[in-house]
């Protein structure tokens, strides 16, 4: 089920790229976007992630955290981090429970084939805990300029 503007973001706790725990309660009190990609070193996830990096700055200098949130390994996820100097953890969801719960898990199409996987969304999460807006089924390129500029306009 996806998530409306003013819902409670649902709790997470994931492993990050350095291996440690990290949960929503770690963002407490602070602004936070979510992103949910398929799968590292593939170009639309490259690109997106890439993008938040080149964004990153916007989104910290308006209170905002960024995490990236996707099923592969910590491992993985840190070789990804790594390669593409991302100033931002990515959190592992390898049962997508957390891709579920925000509404970031269905399914997808893919050459005339059906099954369930990542929808590539992202949910920014007010200070309040609530969600503050929420993209589903966006296309890589040209995404994060949208959300940055939500952000900056106020209208996250």
């Amino acid at each position: 089920m996806r998530l409306e503007v003013g819902d409670p973001a649902p709790p997470f706790r994931r492993t990050d790229d350095t291996g440690n725990e990290v949960s929503l309660g770690d963002f407490a009190g602070k602004q936070l976007v979510i992103y949910f990609y398929p799968k590292a070193f593939t170009p639309g996830c490259t690109t997106e992630a890439c993008d938040f990096r080149d964004h990153y700055d916007t989104f910290v200098d308006t209170g905002y955290s960024v995490v990236g949130v996707s099923p592969d390994t910590p491992e993985e996820l840190a070789k990804f981090r790594g390669e593409h100097g991302l100033p931002f953890s990515l959190l592992s969801d390898p049962d997508h429970a957390t891709a579920e719960a925000y509404g970031a898990w269905g399914p997808k199409k893919n050459y005339g084939r059906e099954y369930e996987g990542i929808i590539r969304s992202t949910i920014v999460v007010g200070a309040d805990g609530n969600v503050e807006n929420a993209w589903y089924n966006v296309r890589a390129k040209g995404h994060v300029d949208r959300v940055a500029g939500a952000v900056l306009a106020g209208d996250a």
